[in-house]
């Protein structure tokens, strides 16, 4: 998955700052004392509603074309996410894994001190055309 964009309505509050919503995200709102603050917060909380959408096996919904959303009496802005670097900083612990290998190319790589869960996570992600 590469980077999402989802509009998102920055609404001013009565007491300052905005709030935010995303049309295709009713469960998605937060707020932030200014604009930059509120989008920092749009992106999390964006993260936040897509991760559990993935987690929990729901449908991510496709953002809604920014020239179709009534923005109302907020301010339409695009949001940019990136779901592999969210995972990466989110979601980095670590998963115990067993393999098999072929016993003479264990021996050998014990003899030349591999670090087994390094090589398999380079080759994962140069198979997944990951990069770090």
């Amino acid at each position: 998955m590469e980077k999402l964009f989802y509009p998102a309505i920055f609404h001013e509050a009565e007491e300052g700052g905005f709030w935010v919503s995303f049309p295709d995200l009713p469960e998605c709102l937060t707020e932030g004392d200014d604009m930059q603050q509120a989008y920092e917060m749009a992106v999390d909380a964006l993260g936040i509603s897509l991760a559990s959408r993935k987690e929990d096996g729901e449908i991510i919904p496709k953002p809604t074309e920014v020239n179709k959303i009534d923005a109302e009496d907020g301010i339409l802005v695009v949001v940019e996410f990136d779901m592999m670097e969210y995972q990466k900083k989110h979601n980095s612990r670590a998963v115990k894994k067993t393999l098999s290998i072929p016993e003479w190319l264990n021996e050998e790589a014990v003899a030349r001190g591999v670090n087994f869960s390094q090589v398999l996570q380079e080759a994962l992600m140069l198979k997944l055309n990951i990069g770090r």
